[in-house]
């Protein structure tokens, strides 16, 4: 449910393009405490990153972000979710992105490939195959709201800057603003942090989340780290808040 809600209802410099892929490195993996509405443990989502290597020798980085309702949640919202992101590195490009998941209302069983060539975005539902259809790619490199939130800790902001990235969502593809607001002090399970907070918007035609006046926003700390220790998403009917509760590093 949470994953879904930032990336379903989400999530003057030009496109971000031809950047390197450096928001995560081989065996990084992020784990946060879900809160929403009244519930302080309503789910746990971990992010984690493994390279990999394509038949002709590229590096490439696999982003894993896995979702799972808990507690008392679980009990009225059983909710599971991963989704696999697919990124070459030295582009940034998103090559794939993969998603499977169920809850009580339906499956989820989708794929979307990337042809740069022909600017085509091939998506694929099984469960609603309704919705498979091959999109346009517009300007600009296509990345998912996961692996976007956590390359802003390499992007050095400062308050009042801003960058632009191509969203994509299952077929649908739309730029967003990244704004840095300013500095705040975090409390999270694993420390205190200086953080800079940034918040995504939808400029132009805003859709879901953003046409409802929602808001998203993820904390950087401002350490050596660089560790998003704090990510929320503000809706009608409550905040989803999530929290760093432990960070495993590269073993290399």
């Amino acid at each position: 449910m949470f994953s879904r809600l930032f990336l379903l209802l989400v999530l003057s410099s030009p496109i971000l393009r031809a950047a390197p892929f450096t928001g995560m490195v081989d065996g990084e993996r992020f784990t946060y405490k879900v809160g929403f509405a009244i519930f302080p443990h309503a789910g746990d989502i971990t992010i984690s990153a493994i390279a990999e290597k394509s038949p002709e020798g590229r590096a490439l980085m696999r982003v894993t972000t896995e979702t799972a309702s808990r507690g008392i949640v679980r009990g009225l919202y059983e909710f599971d979710n991963t989704a696999n992101v697919l990124i070459d590195v030295a582009s940034g490009r998103a090559l794939s992105i993969q998603e499977s998941g169920e809850d009580p209302k339906r499956k989820t069983d989708t794929a979307t490939t990337f042809d740069y060539e022909k600017r085509i975005a091939h998506h694929v539902d099984r469960s609603r195959p309704e919705r498979t259809a091959d999109v346009t790619i517009p300007a600009g490199d296509p990345i998912d709201l996961i692996s976007a939130l956590v390359q802003t800790r390499d992007w050095n902001l400062k308050p009042g800057e801003k960058r632009d990235v191509l969203m994509v969502f299952g077929r649908d593809l739309y730029p967003l603003s990244i704004y840095a607001e300013g500095y705040e002090d975090v409390r999270t399970p694993i420390g205190k942090f200086k953080t800079l907070v940034l918040v995504p918007r939808m400029e132009k035609d805003p859709k879901g989340l953003f046409k409802k006046g929602g808001e998203i926003k993820v904390w950087i700390a401002q350490d050596g780290s660089r560790l998003p220790v704090k990510m929320q998403l503000k809706l009608k009917f409550g905040t989803a808040s999530l929290l760093m509760t432990k960070y495993e590093a590269s073993a290399k």
